[in-house]
């Protein structure tokens, strides 16, 4: 439980970077290619919304909620096969998300001034799919 726990905390950080990423790879990792798919194009065409300049910060109260909502759910797939268990991976995906929502916003303006919008940007995609990628362990 511990690990899936762990694996939830990394899906939780990378809800709060990006909303999609997480439920796009354990779709994937758990062989939903249908499912995979239309939710991996959606993450895609999020990663590029993100880059607009209107696109609201991600600590507003409608991209917050839809975050911690995001972990939650990767966290409770990720959880195991108890209903305790989903109920922890779910608490733990939602306190990730809403810690990756708030670090993630901080480091990226810092990001920002120091390699500019883009790099800052791509830098957290990467981050995003990397703990995203933890979803493959289960």
């Amino acid at each position: 439980m511990i690990v899936a726990l762990v694996v939830a905390a990394a899906l939780g950080l990378s809800a709060g970077l990006r909303t999609m990423t997480p439920a796009a790879a354990i779709l994937l990792a758990r062989h939903h290619v249908v499912a995979g798919a239309v939710v991996s194009l959606l993450a895609a065409c999020e990663w590029v919304i993100d880059l607009l300049p209107a696109t609201p910060a991600r600590t507003k109260p409608g991209p917050l909620i839809a975050r911690v909502a995001s972990g939650a759910f990767a966290g409770w797939l990720a959880g195991g096969g108890s209903e305790t268990a989903r109920l922890a991976g779910a608490i733990v995906g939602a306190c990730a998300a809403a810690a990756g929502t708030f670090a993630g916003y901080r480091t990226r303006m810092w990001a920002i001034d120091q390699y500019g919008a883009l790099r800052a940007a791509l830098v957290e995609d990467l981050v995003a799919l990397a703990l995203a990628s933890l979803a493959f362990l289960l």
